[in-house]
């Protein structure tokens, strides 16, 4: 039986694809980098923002990139982001069924907060797992890990989704079950190489599947 359930944040509940995609082709151009295609910046997303931009540049020291990638995120950030299809009905339904819940991300602790407080999802939250908060972020365990503790639930009862394989190798490595949602950018196809147990068409799946366990 599932009585928990965690989300990955860019990409699964909220959807900041297209901000996080235009601040990676904003960097490479101030700093006089390499272009890049979407194609080939989409299969990084979901590692954290020090991992993607080491992996677009070939650089080691990535402070002055880190800059411009906050600067120009943080000033587009309201106008570029909304939620996922149904992502508010499905939490707060979830949250007044007695099903524990909690958000396991690479994104920072400011901006994982300020996206949530945008869209009122924090207080549906009983833990809030950034890269700020660990020692190994996804797809290592420690992420999901703690956040199940925190949580007071056992991974055999907890469930994780999200949209990267990097989500779902953190799940496995928990000893959690994983979810794959199908409105990845990466593709169903991509998410199901990393064999998650199951793949959201929408999110309101997540009713019957908890009917199912």
């Amino acid at each position: 039986m599932i009585d928990t359930i965690l989300f990955d944040l860019d990409g699964t509940i909220i959807d900041t694809n297209e901000l996080i995609i235009t601040s990676f082709m904003h960097v490479l151009e101030k700093h006089q980098l390499a272009p890049l295609k979407r194609e080939e910046i989409i299969p990084k997303m979901g590692t954290t923002l020090e991992h993607q931009l080491q992996h677009f540049s070939g650089m080691g020291d990535i402070t002055a990139l880190m800059a411009s990638y906050r600067s120009y995120s943080n000033e587009h950030h309201d106008a570029m982001v909304r939620l996922f299809p149904h992502v508010e009905e499905v939490v707060k339904q979830l949250h007044a069924k007695g099903i524990r819940l909690g958000v396991v991300t690479t994104k920072n602790k400011p901006g994982t907060i300020r996206v949530m407080e945008m869209f009122d999802l924090k207080k549906y939250m009983g833990a809030v797992i950034t890269v700020n908060d660990v020692d190994h972020p996804k797809p290592h365990a420690e992420p999901v890990l703690k956040a199940v503790d925190m949580l007071g639930s056992e991974p055999s009862r907890t469930l994780m989704v999200g949209d990267s394989p990097a989500d779902i190798q953190s799940a496995k490595a928990a000893g959690v079950k994983s979810a794959g949602v199908a409105w990845s950018l990466k593709g169903e196809d991509a998410l199901l190489e990393y064999k998650p147990e199951y793949i959201l068409k929408d999110m309101r799946d997540l009713y019957l599947l908890l009917e199912q366990e």
